[in-house]
């Protein structure tokens, strides 16, 4: 693992080092070390069922580690002292019965009766601390029942609890799983605005791209099963692939060592005798390495995903003509007009609640839409030169035959109980895949099943796992159109790329509610948003919405300060004060003067420090020596941060000169 460089300014909070945990015959990882910084955004990312969450759970203190054995060296996390940890599960769970306000209160009183919060006293303090949470984070309605919550309110909820209790840092395991983009909005706001550090373990690229300060891959692929940069996903790629190039070339120049090493070995038995017992040793220590680095440099396999289409060249296949809906009294969408084509990806964006899954339903005929409304059918009576098989309003007309895959969020379809081959191949032990059988083992390989999980229980397997039998029995149902309902929970991000790749290739038209900003970024050919008032916008991709979203959220700001404009002159009270006007920057004292002068001789320096480095890694005799490369390259990664530390602190100084 590349060790962050830690400037002095940034406290380490917690510390884990030399961590191991195996389930049965299965190791997720071994050995495996990470830190957390004052104020720090870690994400840790990793292919479903490295362990991303039993990590988390350990260094939250949920779970143990494996014991080390004797020799092994010190292991287990470490927390400096009077620092507050918070995690927030991916299952959100409340007590029965109770509200969004109670449910934090509770929590609270937990906190107290433990001692772990000195400045709250009795029920009524942690109230007043509670109101004070859930208004700050813009939690309405707080004596709403938990039971009521969509999904992701209840996400909110359980955030909000977690920060009533001010941690330090703030652990969270999959939190975008149930929010919509809105929600993914006020969670990077809370994370970026708020005082304390935060682990978030995610798949979320954008999240990763604008939010994380550090990011993290837990992997065999690398020499202690984990690999950490400072900076955003762009960096993260980046360095991962000139330390992946570096591994592979020292596979390279330790493969024509082992073959030397080989025919050494393979002379006759006289010369045997005169061998030196020290260079045999070597030899085999070299074959043991490359071994290892070979096993590291296989590339990781993702997801076989393959949409089976009909082959249907209707050009419409789908046309729903001023669709309306309420439930419970609320409108959600209002004369809503839909043609779904080939080739084309319909994205659905909204707040939880807006009736996103309502209308999939509409469409799929699972529900009915409402009576068209009386402007609907007015116009319909006075347009003239209407298209030719355009339905009335208030219905909708598919192709005949029409063959509709759905993925549904809630994923209920299968039995927990049954066994992963039961749930594959519910009938045999094979599978009918574009007319032709495969054996449930090689289907299972496909989606990186091993043989002896087929006998697994699937409550057995991770979401990520669980996600994949789902893609697995929908991909052997031919389909006009795919309708997919949050399809990127849990799935990590090789199979969220290996997803994006069979969507942009599959023919027919694809339906797509997401909470994946780049997924909806790069397939989606139109959008419909909802608001939840019942208004839908149509939108040409997801740039032109984001757009319109981050006008939209301007616009209230200013409209309230008018009103309040208005609100007070004629109520005669006057208007609160102005915020008062920042405080002025602090000229440099004599101290940061001297620093300010020597600090770009410093930044030269180091450079030239990194630089010299950087070609020492790429040195076919370092390559060649994995210990030395090892060293190399925690060098090269201490260098380049304190190269960043050195350039921030200059540009800070710089700018109050």
């Amino acid at each position: 693992m590349v060790r962050p460089y830690v400037p002095p300014s940034m406290a380490v909070l917690l510390t884990a080092q030399n961590l191991s945990k195996t389930f049965g015959s299965r190791t997720l990882f071994e050995g495996v070390g990470i830190s957390l910084n004052d104020r720090e955004r870690l994400a840790l990312i990793g292919p479903n069922g490295s362990g991303k969450s039993t990590l988390l759970k350990i260094i939250a203190g949920q779970q143990t580690a494996d014991v080390v054995k004797a020799g092994g060296g010190g292991s287990g996390v470490t927390v400096r002292k009077g620092v507050r940890i918070a995690y927030v599960p991916q299952k959100d769970v409340f007590p029965e019965g109770s509200t969004i306000l109670s449910a934090v209160v509770s929590a609270l009183h937990d906190e107290i009766a433990a001692g772990t919060l000195a400045h709250l006293h009795d029920d009524h303090e942690a109230e007043l601390a509670a109101e004070l949470v859930l208004d700050r984070l813009g939690l309405d309605d707080l004596h709403q029942s938990t039971e009521s919550l969509s999904g992701g309110q209840k996400k909110r909820v359980a955030i909000a609890r977690e920060l009533a209790k001010e941690p330090d840092a703030l652990l969270l395991d999959e939190p975008t799983n149930h929010l919509d983009v809105e929600g993914i909005d006020w969670l990077e706001s809370v994370l970026k605005q708020g005082p304390f550090a935060s682990i978030v373990v995610t798949h979320d690229r954008e999240f990763l791209e604008t939010i994380a300060t550090r990011i993290a891959e837990l992997s065999s692929q690398y020499p202690q099963g984990l690999f950490a940069i400072n900076g955003n996903y762009s960096e993260f790629l980046r360095r991962k692939q000139e330390f992946l190039d570096g591994q592979a070339r020292q596979e390279q120049s330790l493969a024509n060592q082992v073959r030397e090493d080989l025919r050494w070995l393979g002379r006759g038995a006289q010369a045997r005798r005169t061998k030196s017992k020290s260079r045999i040793d070597a030899s085999y220590e070299r074959m043991d390495v490359l071994a290892d680095l070979k096993s590291r440099n296989a590339a990781p396999k993702a997801t076989a995903i393959d949409w089976e289409s009909t082959g249907r060249m209707t050009q419409k296949l789908l046309v729903a003509r001023a669709i309306t809906k309420a439930l419970g009294g609320k409108p959600l969408f209002t004369d809503l007009d839909l043609i779904l084509s080939p080739t084309n990806v319909l994205g659905l964006l909204g707040p939880n609640g807006s009736g996103k899954s309502t209308l999939i339903k509409v469409l799929t005929g699972e529900i009915d839409a409402d009576p068209p409304t009386e402007a609907a059918l007015k116009e319909a009576a006075e347009a003239v030169n209407l298209p030719p098989g355009l339905p009335p309003p208030g219905t909708i007309k598919k192709a005949e035959k029409l063959r509709t895959v759905i993925f549904s969020q809630h994923r209920t379809e299968i039995d927990l109980g049954i066994t992963l081959a039961e749930a594959l191949s519910p009938h045999a032990d094979a599978v009918i895949y574009r007319g032709a059988t495969v054996h449930i083992n090689t289907w299972a390989r496909k989606f990186l099943f091993t043989s002896q999980q087929l006998k697994q229980p699937v409550r057995g397997l991770s979401g990520g796992e669980q996600a994949r039998i789902h893609i697995a029995r929908l991909m052997l149902e031919p389909a006009d159109v795919l309708i997919l309902d949050e399809p990127t929970n849990d799935l990590d991000i090789p199979s969220l790329e290996v997803l994006e790749e069979s969507l942009e290739e599959f023919p027919g038209a694809v339906v797509l509610v997401t909470h994946d900003r780049a997924m909806l970024a790069r397939l989606s050919t139109h959008i419909v948003a909802l608001d939840g008032k019942g208004n839908a916008r149509h939108f040409t991709d997801y740039e032109q919405w984001e757009r319109a979203h981050e006008a939209s959220k301007a616009k209230p700001s200013k409209a309230a300060a008018k009103a309040e404009q208005v609100e007070t002159s004629s109520s005669g009270v006057p208007a609160a004060p102005a915020a008062p006007p920042p405080p002025a920057k602090k000229k440099l004292v004599y101290k940061e003067q001297r620093e300010l002068a020597e600090i770009e001789p410093a930044i030269r320096k180091a450079e030239a420090a990194a630089a010299e480095l950087e070609k020492q890694m790429n040195d076919p005799e370092v390559v060649a020596d994995f210990k030395k490369f090892e060293e190399v390259s925690r060098a090269f990664a201490t260098a380049q941060a304190k190269v960043t530390s050195l350039f921030e602190r200059w540009q800070e100084l710089d700018a109050r000169k």
